[in-house]
């Protein structure tokens, strides 16, 4: 799959027809709302977990160098904290291009600190797309974020700004705190 996801997020119609949509954010999503939105709460989906194996051509990094950014991996029985937005369904094509290396819009259950559930959309850059890095060590990846650096700036940022908006929400996230201090020793 290219890592131009736009016309295929352009086809998803599950929310077709609502007023407003509840969006999961786990990355950047969480400290960077660049978009209108009605109520934004602190919520969790369950069976994912947040990893740096996605590449970032357009906004950490080059299309010849591209930086790491998160994405989820299914993991059963763990737990993603992040920032839930109520939107309108106008606000799509704006992230549809925000997020268009390689994610996918998706159904998900959203759980709020209170307990309550509800339906949303999740952003997801699956395995199969073409800006896909995959797994590496905390250390390594570190590595590849400190050397990476693209229009939004360098990826160094985007890492640090997750780890203090995840402390900031008392969440704990080990993947991303080790790469943190490795990137500290760098």
């Amino acid at each position: 799959m290219s890592h131009d996801t736009i016309a295929i997020n352009q086809r998803m119609d599950k929310f077709d027809g609502h007023h407003s949509v509840w969006l999961f954010g786990y990355g950047s999503l969480i400290y960077k709302a660049d978009f209108p939105f009605i109520e934004r709460r602190p919520a969790s989906i369950a069976n994912w977990t947040r990893r740096f194996w996605q590449g970032s051509h357009d906004h950490r990094g080059t299309e010849a160098a591209p930086g790491r950014v998160v994405t989820l991996v299914h993991a059963a029985g763990a737990v993603c904290d992040g920032m839930a937005y109520l939107i309108t369904p106008q606000v799509f094509a704006h992230l549809d291009h925000r997020e268009k290396n390689g994610y996918l819009r998706l159904a998900t259950d959203i759980t709020f600190d209170d307990a309550t559930t509800t339906e949303g959309l999740v952003y997801i850059a699956t395995a199969d797309n073409a800006a896909f890095l995959g797994p590496a060590s905390e250390y390594d990846i570190a590595v590849h974020i400190a050397a990476s650096h693209g229009p939004s700036g360098p990826n160094r940022d985007y890492l640090m700004e997750l780890a203090q908006a995840l402390r900031a929400m008392g969440k704990d996230d080990p993947h991303v705190f080790a790469i943190e201090a490795f990137l500290g020793s760098l």
